[in-house]
Formats: C-alpha cells, structure tokens, sequence
C-alpha cells in the first residue's frame, strides 16, 4: 500500500498559522503555542501532512528563482571513503531548503561545502564544481573569508562567545575593522530584530551572552552571521538541542528571514522539513535520491526508497 498516496493533502482556507510570531511569554499564549507545535497527529507522514495542510509552508508549484547554488558532479572523498557521490542540484535563491536523510548520509558533508569548511579538515578531496551566482566556489578566484562572510552558518549548538549580547553581534564587524560605535550599534540593533531577539534584550545588551537560554543563544548566532549580511544562511540541525517553544520561534523566523536570504537546513526531522522548507533532498549513502518541491515530494514522492524514509520503514 502506498502510504503517502492513500490520502490527499486537503490545504486548509484559514490563514497561516505562521504568519505572526506568537508571543512566548509565560502565560495561556505560551501553552497555545507549544500546543500548537506538538499538534502533529499520529506517525511521522501523518504529522507532516497536518503541517503543510495548515499552511505553514508554501504551495507546489513554486515559480521558477534564481539559482544560488549549481551542483554539478560533486564527489568527496574522506581519504578513500566517498562520502558525496555524484551530486547534482540546485539550490533557488530565497526559498528554504531542507536535506533530510539518514545519519552519515551526507548532509551535512554538502552543507560544508557551500562554505568551503571542508577545506579544514585533512585528507579530504573533492572534485565537481559548485556554481554561486555563476562563479566557481572552488575555483582560484574565490576569497574565502570573502566567502564565509557572504554564507553564513548557525550550528547544532548554540554557540555565544563568552562576551555581551553586544559585542557577540558587532564581533565580525569589529574584525572587519569596522570601530564607528554608532554604526556597530545600528547593525547591532537591525540584526536582533531580523532575529526576533531585540524586544527581549533591548535592555541588557551587556549582559553575557552564555546567560541567555538555549533558545535565545540560537537567535543571537543568527543575528550574529545577519550583521555580516549575507546572501545565504547554513543551518545544520539548528532546533535540535532546543524545546517546542524555542524551535517554533526559530521556524517562524526562517520563514520571514528567506525574504532576504537564501536558507539550506539540515534536518532529522521530517515533520519540520514539511512545516518551513520550500524544497527538500532526500539523502542516502552519500547520494541524492530525490530532490522536489516540499509538498511533492511528501505527497507523491517518485523514488520508492524515499516513500519509505519518510515513512519510518528505516532510518
């Protein structure tokens, strides 16, 4: 029996209930929020499905955008383990993007590898090309600090420096040799707000920032890599070691930040690649098996090995 295909995602006719950013304070709206999130039905297929039949991401049929990443033949090698094989696809500029997949499939080996972190690690070799804006990110010509401030990156864990809420914002400005206080305080200010983080540290922008809660420490590294403003934004399990209440801000606010950058998440979780991804790749053993619209591909996925990851069968 095909699970996927067996009911027909109905889109609900009542607004998103993303469209604002719920207000987490302690209270009945706090429990309405988490109530919201963990509203997922029952089995993995079923949940996704009532995440994108509630709105919560966008429709099939996306119009065609400008691509921000080309992968063309990507293979890398950790000595003689081929971690990447074969990779071809394309990454639209200002969409989110999930890899969903097994561990060790090779997610986040590709996620490195927009930014050129692979380079950090020894015995690796890669060979294929992988085209920004037409350019060769491998290629002679690319900076590469150039290029870690234009893809930014938020990590598994939250990572503050043990530093002000402040000067962990105004970090990589003030490496740039950038001093002007009022326009470090500017950027500062901008990039917490992108971030959903100003209205709740306005007002202790010098307290440490290794204080905050996981949550917020999350937000602060996103605010962190927006005051570089960059054209695109890593993030590899960003929610994992986060509550429901934290993870959902952290969603609604990748869905208002993609209409100024490029999103690529890694994910365990199915159910959150159906709630905020445009697009979604499926990964096994070091290959591509499928790469779709988000909806399609949870609907009526082509390759039968996906139909049964995202089904529970295995991984």
């Amino acid at each position: 029996m095909n699970l996927l295909a067996d009911k027909k995602i109905k889109r609900s006719q009542e607004p998103m209930a993303s469209a604002a950013t719920p207000d987490l304070d302690p209270g009945s709206q706090t429990a309405e929020a988490a109530d919201r999130y963990m509203s997922r039905g029952s089995g993995p297929v079923a949940r996704a499905r009532t995440q994108v039949a509630a709105g919560l991401k966008p429709a099939a049929g996306l119009p065609d955008l400008k691509p921000m990443f080309e992968v063309q033949d990507l293979n890398l090698y950790y000595s003689k383990f081929q971690a990447l094989k074969h990779i071809n696809l394309t990454i639209p500029a200002h969409q989110v993007t999930a890899f969903i997949g097994p561990s060790g499939c090779g997610k986040s080996t590709l996620l490195r590898c927009f930014n050129r972190m692979n380079d950090l690690l020894e015995e690796v070799r890669i060979d294929g090309r992988i085209l920004m804006d037409g350019r060769d990110l491998r290629g002679p010509q690319t900076d590469v600090v150039e290029l870690r401030t234009k893809v930014g990156m938020v990590f598994q864990q939250p990572n503050p420096f043990p530093m002000s809420i402040f000067d962990n914002v105004a970090y990589g400005l003030r490496c740039q040799g950038i001093k002007d206080r009022v326009y470090l305080r500017q950027v500062v200010e901008t990039s917490l707000k992108k971030a959903a983080l100003y209205d709740e540290v306005k007002d202790e922008l010098d307290k440490n920032a290794t204080k905050l809660s996981g949550g917020q420490q999350q937000r602060l590294c996103i605010a962190r890599a927006i005051a570089l403003q960059p054209q695109v934004i890593l993030m590899d399990e960003p929610t994992s070691a986060l509550d429901p209440i934290a993870t959902l801000k952290i969603e609604e606010l990748m869905n208002d930040l993609k209409k100024e950058y490029t999103i690529v998440i890694v994910t365990h979780s199915m159910q959150q690649a159906a709630r905020i991804s445009d697009k979604t790749a499926f990964f096994l053993l070091g290959e591509v098996v499928e790469f779709d619209d988000t909806v399609t591909m949870f609907n009526n996925p082509s390759d039968k090995r996906t139909e049964d990851y995202i089904s529970g069968r295995f991984g």
